[in-house]
């Protein structure tokens, strides 16, 4: 097997002519005879036991040709890939040229990654604003993990208060007829949620215990239920239970609690402080994105369509594997939003774009400024990726090849030093 011919046809696209000896050819015939004889019904022999002198007579000398030839394939082709040193992007077109007595003849239409060139790529200046951290700031998120460490109590010695929540039984009437889906038992109703229809929650509010009561309301005129927008209802209500939620106090003792400090006014700094770091990140985030649309824009490449749908592929493939590690495929997402394969696809095409574009642009870059990956920077990526999937080491490296993982370190390298050179503006 070897190549026989590579030449261009077109802007960035090749075609390359490879063969595969005669005898090679009859080797994988014969291999496909033997795995498939068995299936085949020739009258006057056992199925499976037709010689196949017989069985080519009966349907033709080319009947297991093409199984051989796309068993051939991906060998023969990866042989010739690598004799052309092209660096192909998307899937090859492939066509038979000739099989004679001197064996197998294929072409390969291939798209090639295209000619890039990029200049004052460094000096790029752009603004980095990081937002201050107010007092308020720090109040929310600690009144946040303040309600992650609440407790609920019951209530005992006084009505319901908007806040509570309250056990009721519940049904409703309209015109003195019960209506379909307006009954419920020991429903737990969180006062203030707007979880039932407006007007409800403030009527439960300032009633007690075993208590039974009327509550009057009015449909929206956009109720789902179209038997009963904006119709006037009666509901008939008593409460079970109270229950309140209790907040813990804000001292020494909570910040034991919630973290390694020992008094609130330390538990408080810390907080601040990775506030800070958090928007730091964000901000040094945003900067490298503004530094990405800087390095497209001056960007020039005629990128092949292939480049595109193939990283638009893996956007909805790494979508839909995040859907699975929630319990979910795209087909669920597709029946419960109404979109559909296309639609996604087309969503997900801009970023896609977007980032065949940097990467063109970072490799580049990588190539012209001379940034190698040391065997210390692949080995320490084959550790984070380890440490943060939670797999062995070993196993990492067996699945991920030690070039992809240069290639994807001298990006990182490029973007770096352009950041490194690059003006930014602190606002």
């Amino acid at each position: 097997m070897s190549l026989t011919k590579s030449e261009v046809i077109e802007k960035n696209r090749y075609e390359l002519q490879f063969s595969v000896d005669k005898a090679t050819f009859d080797e994988a015939v014969t291999k496909v005879f033997r795995r498939k004889a068995k299936n085949i019904n020739v009258p006057g022999f056992r199925k499976g036991k037709a010689p196949r002198a017989i069985i080519e007579k009966m349907y033709g000398a080319g009947i297991f040709y093409e199984d051989a030839i796309n068993d051939l394939i991906p060998d023969a082709y990866s042989e010739a890939l690598k004799e052309s040193a092209l660096e192909v992007v998307g899937q090859p077109e492939f066509d038979i040229v000739s099989l004679d007595e001197n064996g197998l003849v294929l072409s390969a239409k291939v798209y090639v990654k295209p000619e890039v060139q990029i200049k004052d790529y460094f000096g790029i200046e752009v603004e980095k604003e990081v937002v201050p951290v107010t007092d308020e700031d720090v109040d929310k998120e600690i009144q946040l993990v303040r309600e992650r460490n609440s407790r609920e109590i019951e209530v005992t010695d006084r009505p319901a208060e908007m806040g509570d929540t309250a056990v009721i039984d519940f049904e409703g009437f309209c015109d003195g007829v019960a209506f379909e889906g307006g009954k419920g038992t020991d429903y737990a109703l969180k006062l203030g949620s707007g979880s039932f229809i407006p007007g409800f929650e403030e009527q439960v509010a300032g009633k007690s215990i075993d208590e039974e009561f009327d509550v009057n309301v009015t449909f929206p005129t956009e109720y789902h239920a179209a038997e009963l927008a904006g119709k006037e209802a009666v509901f008939k209500v008593k409460i079970h239970a109270i229950t309140k939620v209790e907040l813990p106090e804000l001292d020494d003792d909570f910040a034991k609690d919630v973290s390694e400090f020992d008094t609130f006014a330390e538990y408080r700094e810390d907080v601040k402080a990775k506030i800070e770091k958090r928007r730091e990140s964000e901000a040094d985030r945003a900067v490298e994105e503004k530094l990405m649309d800087a390095l497209i824009e001056k960007l020039e490449a005629d990128i092949p369509e292939p480049m595109f749908e193939a990283e638009t592929e893996n956007f909805v493939r790494d979508y839909d594997n995040r859907l699975r590690m929630q319990g979910l495929d795209l087909k669920t997402y597709f029946k419960y939003t109404g979109l559909t394969l296309d639609t996604l696809r087309a969503q997900m095409r801009p970023q896609a774009e977007r980032q065949v574009k940097a990467r063109l642009a970072l490799e580049k870059i990588a190539e012209l400024e001379k940034i190698e990956a040391s065997e210390e920077d692949i080995e320490n990526e084959y550790k984070s990726i380890a440490e943060a999937y939670g797999v062995e080491l070993d196993q990492v490296k067996a699945s991920i090849d030690a070039d992809a993982i240069a290639a994807d370190m001298k990006v990182k390298k490029a973007m770096d030093l352009v950041k490194e050179k690059a003006v930014i503006i602190s606002k």
